[in-house]
């Protein structure tokens, strides 16, 4: 990987590591063998010595102020000094059980090995189960067969989880709206997807699941069942609720 591309996925939430587990003799493999869990170690390694650079240059810069005695600049060259003997053990950053001080530190290096992985397996799903290798993938994986087309389902789904995110809906007559936020989203913060006037002007939120929205066939039923709700400002929004604002 070049320092370019490297550079470019420093602004990305999540990364995503296509594995190949196929096998096909007319579709050539770079090291002419197929060996998912070594295509994960070369590439994570190509990631850590990248990292390990960044993290290097950032502590040659504080030595100064370190020398120094500076608060500030003592307690970030503490943290980089934790990742960086995290990465010389072979480990990726996101490993680290870090504390809210420690983790705004690591939030401002933008490191490679700090981002979520998630790893699509490129093969059959009756593949995979015949491979011991499924349970060695350091991290969250889905598995996908762009032969046949299936597994892009779970692969959204996947990378949702990965990236701390949820969809709610909103539906009416003309339409149905999906709208992305992220999990832990108050009732009124999920509101500003649709309009940041909703945060302030919120007054309560008419909530049902959508798979009990469907059983039902229509809104007026569900609410006949009870399985619509009234929720206030603290309200946590799940994932796949129909929400009808009130504000």
């Amino acid at each position: 990987m070049g320092n370019k591309f490297l550079s470019n996925i420093r602004e990305v939430d999540a990364i995503l590591e296509m594995v190949r587990v196929f096998e096909d003799k007319d579709i050539l493999h770079v090291h002419n063998e197929v060996n998912p869990l070594s295509d994960i170690e070369v590439i994570n390694f190509e990631l850590i010595l990248a990292d390990t650079e960044t993290l290097t240059k950032r502590i040659g810069n504080i030595t100064r102020e370190v020398k120094q005695g500076k608060k500030e600049a003592v307690f970030e060259n503490g943290v980089l000094e934790k990742i960086l003997e995290t990465l010389k053990a072979g480990k990726l950053a996101n490993s680290l059980q870090l504390t809210l001080e420690e983790n705004e530190v690591l939030k401002t290096m933008h490191l490679l090995t700090a981002k979520p992985i998630l790893y699509a397996l490129n093969t059959s799903e009756v593949s995979i189960n015949k491979l011991e290798v499924k349970d060695k993938i350091p991290g969250p994986y889905v598995v996908i067969d762009p032969v046949f087309e299936k597994g892009f389902e779970d692969l959204i789904k996947k990378a949702y989880e990965t990236l701390g995110l949820i969809t709610y809906f909103t539906t009416g007559e003309d339409e149905t709206r999906a709208w992305t936020i992220e999990k832990g989203w108050t009732a009124p913060l999920a509101g500003t997807a649709i309009h940041t006037d909703f945060k302030d002007k919120f007054i309560r939120a008419e909530v049902v699941h959508c798979d009990d929205l469907l059983t039902s066939g229509s809104y007026a039923v569900a609410r006949e069942k009870g399985k619509v709700r009234t929720e206030g400002k603290e309200y946590i929004v799940q994932d796949g609720d129909v929400i009808e604002f009130r504000i």
